[in-house]
């Protein structure tokens, strides 16, 4: 007899926490402290005072995903708590990455940048700083195309969502 196979399918979990030093410590301890492995996490303030809206990414089986999110929902300073995955929703990251350039290469990088809508935010005699920002498989795609250039140093966010207001009806 075959063993049920569990999908592990990535997830995006957005929050409303209250807006403190414990909020982020509590939530990464509960990810701890189970074993469940945070992807990426990005909070920040939200538009009501003393509230931030955090965004977690997480890869688990459905039994998994539930866990965490009633654990979450659980939690002293987490207001709210929504798992976007099957919602229609918008996701962004955004990256700095800063390529090995010299005077010759400088336009060859720049047309890579353009074909990904990045932005040159620096540049120097050895180097270019590029922003790009979209979904993750994206920045990873920019980043793939930079590589032969030689990169310096990469910054990213995480992923950060958020429901779309608009929902099509069925």
């Amino acid at each position: 007899m075959e063993a049920a196979v569990t999908k592990q399918k990535k997830h995006t979990i957005s929050m409303k926490v209250n807006h403190n030093f414990n909020a982020l410590a509590r939530i990464a301890g509960l990810f701890t402290g189970r074993g469940f492995n945070i992807d990426s996490i990005s909070i920040g303030e939200a538009e009501e005072e003393k509230m931030a809206s955090c965004t977690i990414t997480t890869h688990g089986d459905e039994r998994i995903i539930d866990q965490i999110i009633l654990q979450l929902d659980k939690l002293v300073d987490v207001v709210s708590v929504e798992d976007l995955t099957f919602l229609p929703h918008v996701e962004r990251e955004l990256a700095l990455i800063k390529v090995v350039s010299t005077k010759e290469k400088q336009s060859e990088i720049i047309q890579v940048a353009n074909v990904f809508r990045a932005k040159v935010i620096d540049i120097s005699p050895e180097s270019l700083t590029v922003e790009i920002t979209g979904r993750k498989d994206k920045v990873d795609a920019a980043i793939g195309m930079f590589e032969p250039f030689g990169i310096r140093q990469v910054a990213r966010t995480g992923t950060v969502a958020m429901k779309r207001e608009y929902q099509p009806k069925e």
